[in-house]
């Protein structure tokens, strides 16, 4: 049990401040209020270090083309990181088909329902296991992503540097409450769903006014910048490979990433290095080879 004499606010003022601030700041997401684990799994991939205005313009389109974890797991990859293109980071979207191609053949085409089963899945950490379970199944759950940090290092500890997360997990957990009943009334109606979308709100309203209470965790890094990054170079390629169906000569794809870079005014890439970032993407999925060709 945490010890709420350390920290800046009692247990109860906490939970009063969280309810008000997460009452006035709600944002009525698509993918907020769904009994959809599925619908929730995808959000909390596509969030994962991707602005929720970007995620808006995604979600529903992949839940229109890919409705079902069956759907997604009988889906060909190149169509599936189409999809995912402007998104980042595009091993999400393998991870995110591969744990559906799990849950198709393993648990009938549904998302197991604890956390610690979930964690066994491709590409799901203990922040997206969390994320269903409270989103999706209303259940108590620790679910400790960048803006529920952020909130608890604003409130509790406000005048601490280097907090680390299993300082604020007690306090997580303590306040997570346990799924509200349908016969309760509106003032008990608070249950680990609406809990946790009220610290996301309060969380993102601090970091779009200016705050960023986050620096203070001890896990905090500044993302590395994108241009002229390793994961530019990558996505360069794989976007020169999905728009060929039929496959691209791979030194037709190294001539126009060198073009691109020295159009950047960076310096071309040499062909060990391009053979590498080739066999890295090829390695993880991504397309593979036929003679000279890179086949999506």
């Amino acid at each position: 049990m945490p010890n709420w004499s350390d920290v800046a606010l009692s247990r109860d003022e906490f939970i009063g401040k969280i309810q008000e601030e997460g009452s006035s700041l709600y944002r009525d997401l698509p993918w907020r209020n769904i009994d959809d684990a599925y619908g929730v799994l995808v959000s909390e991939v596509m969030l994962q270090q991707t602005q929720v205005s970007r995620v808006m313009r995604y979600w529903q389109r992949w839940m229109d083309l890919f409705p079902t974890i069956d759907a997604l797991a009988a889906a060909d990859t190149a169509l599936v990181l189409e999809m995912w293109q402007g998104l980042g980071y595009n091993r999400r979207a393998l991870a995110l088909k591969r744990a559906c191609e799990t849950c198709s053949a393993e648990y009938s085409g549904r998302l197991p329902l604890t956390a610690e089963e979930l964690v066994k899945l491709p590409g799901i950490g203990p922040a997206t296991a969390g994320g269903i379970v409270a989103f999706a199944y209303n259940q108590p759950a620790l679910y400790l992503e960048t803006n529920v940090r952020s909130v608890f290092l604003h409130e509790l500890f406000p005048k601490c540097v280097s907090v680390s997360d299993k300082e604020l997990v007690p306090y997580i957990v303590d306040t997570c409450p346990a799924k509200p009943l349908a016969d309760q009334g509106e003032e008990q109606s608070w249950g680990p769903r609406s809990w946790y979308y009220a610290l996301l709100d309060y969380g993102a309203h601090l970091k779009a006014s200016g705050a960023n209470p986050s620096r203070r965790s001890a896990h905090h890094t500044r993302q590395s910048k994108f241009e002229g990054s390793h994961r530019e170079k990558r996505s360069f390629v794989l976007k020169q490979v999905l728009a060929a169906p039929d496959g691209i000569d791979s030194e037709e794809v190294h001539r126009l990433l060198n073009a691109y870079e020295q159009d950047a005014g960076r310096c071309g890439i040499d062909v060990c290095t391009f053979k590498a970032l080739v066999e890295e993407l090829e390695s993880e999925g991504f397309f593979h080879h036929h003679d000279t060709l890179l086949v999506p």
